[in-house]
């Protein structure tokens, strides 16, 4: 493994901030408590990476696309990135601004492999079902057992808990009417996201000083057993011939660094997970889950620092 540089002149400040989940006051006073943490002019030049999930379980989803819009007319010499999480690529799906498969085929293509969960999921079968992404049917169908299992929690409309963000639109949940209701400029948002994003030269504060490092953003996290440059390629071509995106979705596959990115020092940050996990370079930032009563968390560099909504700071 290869040594990071040493930082030499003052690194700029790059917040990494965890899914929102349709929490728009939470989002606020994150917001709020970084101003009050950085440095003004360090926070007004800051590179702010926004981790995906911004949608679904919480009730303010439209509000919380309107602050995220907001951003770059508000705060002009920041760079803001918005990664797309995989509640946000199937809502996405279900209004129709999800890019058409590189290869001209159609979505209904890829819902063979997944069929056998039709039924049980109550996919979408309104209006624009038949040219619709599998993600954007799974959003908004009708989950059959409204319980939870694995969470001990009752599901929200759909398998992705999708009901409050149709509510944020004045919509009834599972209803085609949504494509009618959501902005353009909220339309334009879904469509812009990205699923991946790079950065040559980030620093981060380490046990022997502050290192020059490479960063790599993605929701869920990279695959351990798959080539990184192809999956790299992948996620910047938004290819949606495939059903599922592990990148956006995976779970245990996605978890560790590939082993390839510890040769040269690179941070790998997502959120997804629904936990706050640091180990080394690997950045798991989604202390919420999706969850009221959890709070919503972001990790500013270099200095590593754990930034809460629920954090009380001195103004």
């Amino acid at each position: 493994m290869s040594e990071p540089k040493a930082c030499t002149t003052k690194p700029r400040v790059v917040c990494c901030i965890g899914d929102t989940h349709g929490f728009y006051t939470k989002l606020q006073n994150l917001w709020s408590n970084l101003q009050t943490t950085i440095d003004p002019s360090e926070f007004n030049a800051a590179l702010i990476i926004f981790l995906g999930d911004y949608c679904d379980r919480g009730p303010d989803t439209k509000k919380v696309l309107d602050f995220l819009i907001s951003l770059p007319s508000k705060y002009p010499n920041q760079r803001h990135v918005f990664l797309s999480g995989n509640h946000d690529l199937a809502f996405a799906a279900f209004v129709g601004v999800l890019p058409k498969p590189l290869d001209g085929s159609e979505f209904s293509v890829a819902w063979k492999e997944y069929e056998a969960n039709e039924e049980r999921e109550g996919w979408f079968k309104g209006d624009g079902y038949e040219r619709m992404h599998l993600q954007g049917r799974r959003w908004a169908g009708s989950i059959k057992d409204k319980f939870n299992a694995a969470k001990n929690t009752q599901y929200k409309g759909s398998i992705y808990d999708a009901e409050p963000t149709f509510a944020s639109y004045g919509v009834p949940h599972g209803s085609a009417d949504l494509v009618k209701a959501v902005p353009d400029e909220h339309k334009k948002f879904l469509a812009d996201m990205v699923w991946v994003h790079e950065e040559d030269d980030v620093c981060v504060e380490t046990e022997d000083g502050i290192k020059h490092c490479k960063l790599i953003a993605v929701h869920a996290g990279l695959e351990r057993d798959k080539d990184v440059k192809q999956q790299l390629e992948f996620l910047r071509a938004r290819d949606t011939r495939v059903p599922k995106i592990e990148a956006l979705s995976g779970r245990k596959n996605v978890w560790n660094i590939p082993k390839e990115l510890t040769e040269n020092p690179t941070v790998v940050v997502s959120g997804h997970h629904g936990k706050l996990h640091i180990e080394g370079l690997r950045l798991i930032i989604d202390e919420g889950g999706g969850k009221e009563e959890r709070p919503v968390a972001a990790v500013v560099l270099p200095s590593m620092k754990i930034v809460r909504n629920t954090d009380v700071l001195a103004n």
